[in-house]
Formats: structure tokens, C-alpha cells, sequence
């Protein structure tokens, strides 16, 4: 004989199926969400050769899911841009400018425990490991997440939403964002604002950037008379260029020192590292032993921040570094400047000048998230082609608990910080396409 359930019985069981029905279906979804970033890791679009035309597929078929209007833009023959768009109710206020790049570094594939272009998700720990999955197609894909979860929220932005995907920033940028920055297309745009990638962050802090140091790419020549490798002589080629780089090596180590003590972030020194060293002459077995050579070169990879003076480090340059009294040359392969049109230095505002900056604080602290201290970015980003149009540029990527591993071998990031990140945007979205800057004001006013 059967029992009836009771009242109360039936009520827990339907409960049960419900929270069960809810787990599975959250759980499922978050595997797709997952499965399109896997998806976009796999296309390889490392440099010299990145395949961008199969990443320009991908992200118009996303574009054309979420109903986003959608446009592929060449300023350079074979490099894309994907530029999609999601109209506001009132476009002529500034829009909202969300921009990430397509292109990788290479990798040394067998020095990976997992092929990089597999985007092998370890099924311990949650790690996807793939090129990009931190620097930055983890961004990417977040902010098209982000605008679907608004979407299916019944969510409509007040400001247009851009999202651009570019090309080359791991090259410099240069057939990227900034021809896209000097455009006639971003002009009309409209641009109030851009997020653009951050960095990830070991503890539970996210990082979020203000402004970035300008590369100097300096190569260094030395010169002099050849002479028997057993001979002493003073200014040999290989000599002055050796005083040169101990010169510059106790510069290096003294600004190191700074970021060791604690006294400086790494983003507010000048960093200085060698990236190459050509000398000598060349023989089938290798190089001539018993030769001194003529010429000695070495190239080394400086950033300075906007907050140092770059008078005088050209100075330290020309009188230190490569003076012309030791038969000594330079030259700069790319020199940025610090400065802005105006003469200021390139940074993003903190003040109420700049209220986006208030916005993305509380928005990251609606999403239960935790910022950390403002920084100067230590490298170099596309943001820098925009704040030097006067633009607030704000560098953002939410991975917390994450080691720093972008251009690193096994490169990963963890599927449960990927999704929180999310989560971040969907508040930074949500925050930055209502502001009524006309509203805000008027309140002001009515305060006084």
C-alpha cells in the first residue's frame, strides 16, 4: 500500500527538482560559456603569421548571435579589425569603447606541458592552458559574455557599446589601433571611454591601470680598430660597448633596488634590459677567435614612465651610456614620448574629473570584487594610442589569484576566474552604458 506524500513533503520535493534542475542547467551553461573560449583560444593567432581571418569569422558569428551590429575593417591589407556595436537608446552621448587584441606571441611549443593552441582545460585544477588565455583573449570573449548575459537580462544600454577587436598590439600596434585611433571611423564613434587589457594579479586584489610606460627601443654601437686577439689596446669595439652595458647594468640595478624595497611600483621606475648582443666575426665553425672586431652593437628595451624626466635620461644616453668620445653611436628603433600634445604627461585622471573611474570602483565592489591601488602599467598597451587623443583609458583584466604568466610558457588561466570575471563586466557594462552624465549633474546642482 501506498503512502500520499504530505503537503509539506510534496513542497521539498519540487524544491528539490527545482535547486537540482537550477544547479544542472547553471552548471551546463557554464560549460558552453566556457567551450566558446576554448573555441577562440584554439585559433592560432600567434606572430609573425597570426591566422586573423579565422579569428574575424569567429568573433562576427558571435557578433551575429547576440544581434550586435558588425563591421571588418582593413586599415592594413590581411590585418582585420572587428569592430561590433551595440546601439544605445540615446546616441549622442559618448560611447563606450571595450577594446582587446587578437594577435599572440609565439611560443616554444615544446617547452609547454600542453600544446598552446589546445586550450587544454585540466580537469583538477580548472586551468586552461593556451596562448591568450591571459594576454588577452580571455578579455575578449568576457566582454561578449558580459553583453549576453545583459541582453538575456532584458538589459538596453543608454550609451552605445563598441567592442574592438585589433590586430598587431603585440607588435606595436601600429596597423592596429593606432591607424584605428587616427581614423574617420573612431571619430565618429564618439568614444567617451576605453577599457583595454590589465594584468593578472597573484592575490585577491584586481589590478587596474591608469596609465603605461613609452618604450624606447635603443641600439648601441661601438667602433674601432680590429686587432690580434692577443693584443691589449685601449677604445677596441668590444671594450667601450663592455663600459657601456656596466654602465647601464648598475642604472638597471639601482632602479630594481627601488622596486625590491617596496619604494616604488615596477610601473614607476625605468626599466632597462638587454634584448640582444652582436659581436664578432663570423667563421664556418662558429666565430674567429683571434680576431678583436671592429664593430660591437647591443640593443636593449627601455620603458620610462610618465612620471619620469626624459630629458635627462637622453642626456645619460649621450653622455654616459654611447658617448661619441669613446667612438660610440646610437639610435632609437622606436621612441615614445611621455608627453601628450600639451605637453603633459599621458595618464588617465583619478579625480572627479573623471567620473568613469568612480563608476568601474563601484561597479567592481557591486560584483563583490576587491580593487587594489592604481598603477602605472609597466609595458606598453594599445590604450596608450588613445589616452594621447585625450581619452580616459582605463586597463582592466579581472583575474585575480593568478600568476602573471602572459608571454610565459604554459600560460593558463582558471575557468572559475574567467567566469568571475564575467560577472565584473556585466557591473562595469551595466554601470558605464546608464551613466547620465546630464542627470548626475543636475543633482549636483541641487545639492549646492
Amino acid at each position: 500500500m501506498t503512502t500520499p506524500y504530505s503537503h509539506h513533503h510534496r513542497l521539498f520535493l519540487v524544491l528539490l527538482v527545482l535547486v537540482h534542475y537550477s544547479c544542472t542547467s547553471s552548471s551546463s551553461d557554464s560549460s558552453i560559456i566556457i567551450s566558446r573560449f576554448r573555441e577562440y583560444l584554439q585559433i592560432n593567432t600567434a606572430q609573425p603569421n597570426p591566422n586573423y581571418r579565422e579569428a574575424a569569422e569567429f568573433l562576427v558569428s558571435q557578433a551575429n548571435f547576440l544581434s550586435l551590429d558588425s563591421q571588418v575593417l582593413e586599415f592594413v591589407p590581411g590585418k582585420p579589425l572587428v569592430l561590433l556595436k551595440w546601439p544605445g537608446k540615446s546616441p549622442s552621448l559618448p560611447s563606450i569603447l571595450l577594446n582587446s587584441h587578437t594577435d599572440v606571441v609565439p611560443s616554444e611549443h615544446h617547452k609547454w606541458s600542453h600544446p598552446p593552441f589546445e586550450a587544454h582545460l585540466d580537469s583538477s585544477t580548472g586551468n586552461i592552458f593556451a596562448r591568450g588565455s591571459q594576454d588577452m583573449k580571455c578579455v575578449g570573449m568576457q566582454y561578449l559574455e558580459a553583453i549576453r548575459k545583459l541582453k538575456a537580462s532584458g538589459f538596453q544600454p543608454l550609451r552605445t557599446v563598441y567592442l574592438s577587436f585589433v590586430p598587431d598590439e603585440e607588435v606595436g600596434g601600429h596597423d592596429g589601433a593606432e591607424k584605428f585611433a587616427d581614423s574617420e571611423v573612431f571619430k565618429k564613434m564618439n568614444v567617451g571611454v576605453l577599457l583595454d587589457e590589465g594584468l593578472a594579479s597573484p592575490d585577491e586584489f584586481y589590478r587596474v591601470f591608469y596609465a603605461e610606460r613609452a618604450p624606447w627601443w635603443l641600439v648601441i654601437k661601438a667602433t674601432g680598430a680590429p686587432g690580434h686577439g692577443a693584443k691589449l689596446y685601449d677604445n677596441s669595439a668590444m671594450e667601450n660597448l663592455l663600459k657601456s652595458i656596466e654602465s647601464i647594468r648598475r642604472f638597471r640595478a639601482a632602479q630594481f633596488d627601488l622596486v625590491k624595497s617596496g619604494s616604488r611600483a615596477e610601473g614607476q621606475v625605468i626599466s632597462v634590459n638587454m634584448a640582444f648582443l652582436k659581436a664578432g666575426t663570423p667563421s664556418p665553425t662558429g666565430f674567429v677567435m683571434n680576431l678583436q672586431p671592429s664593430e660591437a652593437q647591443a640593443g636593449f628595451d627601455i620603458r620610462v614612465p610618465p612620471t619620469a624626466d626624459p630629458s635627462s635620461l637622453e642626456r645619460r644616453i649621450a653622455e654616459e651610456w654611447a658617448p661619441s668620445s669613446r667612438n660610440m653611436t646610437f639610435e632609437f628603433k622606436q621612441k615614445t614620448s611621455v608627453y601628450d600634445k600639451f605637453g603633459k604627461p599621458i595618464l588617465t585622471a583619478l579625480d572627479s574629473s573623471n567620473p568613469w573611474w568612480a563608476l568601474l570602483e563601484a561597479a567592481i565592489k557591486k560584483a563583490n570584487g576587491k580593487l587594489g591601488k592604481p598603477e602605472i602599467f609597466p609595458a606598453s598597451t594599445d590604450a596608450r594610442y588613445f589616452r594621447d587623443r585625450g581619452l580616459p583609458a582605463i586597463g582592466f583584466s579581472p583575474m585575480a589569484n593568478t600568476p602573471i604568466l602572459l608571454h610565459d610558457h604554459n600560460e593558463f588561466l582558471n575557468k572559475d576566474e574567467y567566469l568571475k570575471g564575467i560577472d565584473m563586466y556585466v557591473s562595469i557594462i551595466e554601470a558605464y552604458a546608464s551613466f547620465d552624465e546630464q542627470t548626475r549633474d543636475e543633482a549636483s546642482r541641487a545639492e549646492l
